[in-house]
C-alpha cells in the first residue's frame, strides 16, 4: 500500500514546541512505516521522518514572518496533488484547502477533520469529493458523511509515568479564552493550589490583561511554550490538569498526554471531553467553576497507575494507527 500523508505546514513534522496537528501526522507517518506501509510525507523540508519526504516549504511558516502562509500552504498542496496518481490513497490533514483542488486528486482523498474552525468553511467539505475521518464523536458535523471516528493516539514512551504526581496543578494549551486559562487560575487560587501555565499565547492581549497580571512566578507560574522533552516531566510532576474549555472541544491532545502520565483530569463537560475522560478513573467532568474546586480537592482519589494504564488502552498509538488502516481498507476495498 502506497499511502501519501498531506501534513500541515505551519510548523515542522514533528513540532519542536507546539503543533498539535503536525504530531498527529508525525505519530502516524511513524507507525504506518512500521507496519510496512510505504509512507511519503508532504511536509516542511526540515521534518523528520522515517517515511519518504516531499515538499515545497523550507520550514514552518509560523516560525517565520517572511513565509505567507496562504501562498505556501497552498503551493504545498498544488506540489502534493502533481504526485497524487503515484499513490492508492492520499490522506490529509491540511484543514479545507486541500478539498478546494479534490477534483485534481488522481487517487481516492481521506481527510482527517482535525477541527471546524466556524460554520462558514462547511461549503468546503460538503462539495469536495473527500470521506472524512472525525477526531471524537462530538466533533462531527450533520452535514457530512464519516467513514469512522478515529481518536488521536500518542507516543506513551514519551510520557512516563509519574507515581507521586506533585503539588501544582497545571493548564496546558495555547493561551486563549477558549482555552479557559483565566479560569484555571481561579480554580487553583480558590483550590489553594499554586499553577503551572505552559502553552504559546495565541491571543496576546487576553494575555496582557487578563493573565500576565495575575503571573507570580510562585502561586502562578508562566513557562510559555513547553517543547516535547520537557512535556512529559511538567505533566506527570502535577497534582492535576485543569481543561476548563470555553470551547467544544474536538480532542484534546493534552488531556491524553496528562493521563499517560498517571496525572489525572479536571475538565469541564464540552465537546469531546465524555469521551476521553472516564469519571473516577482518568479525572472528572464539572460544568461549573465551583464544581472544578470541588473535583480538585478529589484528585487524589484517583489512582494514577489506574489512570495511566486506561490512557494506554484508549489511546496509545497503535490504537490510532489500527484505526486507519481499519479506513484504508474500506476505502481501498471499495474502489
Amino acid at each position: 500500500m502506497r499511502v501519501a500523508l498531506l501534513g500541515p505546514i505551519a510548523w515542522r513534522t514533528p513540532p519542536l514546541h507546539y503543533g498539535p496537528w503536525e504530531q498527529v501526522t508525525s505519530l502516524l507517518a511513524e507507525g504506518l512505516v512500521g507496519r510496512g506501509v510505504e509512507v511519503t510525507l508532504f511536509a516542511t523540508l526540515d521534518s523528520v521522518t522515517t517515511a519518504s519526504l516531499d515538499g515545497v516549504s523550507p520550514h514552518g511558516y509560523a516560525d517565520d514572518p517572511s513565509l505567507d502562509g496562504r501562498v505556501w500552504e497552498a503551493m504545498h498542496v498544488a506540489h502534493a496533488f502533481s504526485r497524487s496518481g503515484e499513490f492508492d490513497l492520499v490522506h490529509s490533514h491540511l484543514d479545507w484547502l486541500p478539498l478546494a483542488f479534490a477534483d485534481h486528486c488522481r487517487a481516492p482523498l481521506l481527510t482527517t477533520v482535525h477541527g471546524f474552525s466556524g460554520a462558514a468553511i462547511l461549503p468546503a467539505y460538503t462539495r469536495a469529493r473527500s470521506q472524512y475521518v472525525s477526531i471524537s464523536d462530538a466533533d462531527r458535523a450533520p452535514e457530512l458523511d464519516y467513514v469512522a471516528t478515529v481518536h488521536h493516539g500518542i507516543d506513551l514512551g514519551a510520557f512516563p509515568f509519574d507515581p507521586e504526581g506533585g503539588q501544582r496543578l497545571i493548564s496546558f494549551g495555547r493561551v486563549h479564552p477558549d482555552k479557559g486559562t483565566h479560569s484555571a487560575i481561579e480554580i487553583a487560587r480558590r483550590a489553594g493550589m499554586p499553577l503551572d501555565i505552559c502553552g504559546i499565547v495565541q491571543d496576546e492581549r487576553y494575555f496582557e490583561e487578563e493573565i500576565a497580571p495575575k503571573v507570580d512566578g510562585e502561586r502562578v507560574a508562566f513557562h510559555g511554550s513547553v517543547g516535547p522533552h520537557e512535556r512529559g516531566e511538567i505533566l506527570g510532576r502535577s497534582a492535576a490538569l485543569l481543561h476548563p474549555i470555553a470551547f467544544d472541544e474536538p480532542f484534546g491532545l493534552s488531556v491524553v498526554e496528562a493521563m499517560a502520565c498517571g496525572t489525572p483530569v479536571v475538565a469541564y463537560r464540552r465537546g469531546s471531553m465524555a469521551e476521553v475522560v472516564d469519571p473516577g478513573v482518568t479525572g472528572f467532568l464539572v460544568d461549573s467553576l465551583d464544581e472544578a474546586v470541588a473535583a480538585v480537592a478529589r484528585v487524589g482519589s484517583i489512582d494514577r497507575a489506574g489512570c495511566r494504564a486506561q490512557a494506554r488502552r484508549r489511546f496509545g498509538v497503535e490504537q490510532m494507527v489500527d484505526g486507519y488502516l481499519r479506513v484504508y481498507g474500506e476505502i481501498l476495498g471499495s474502489k
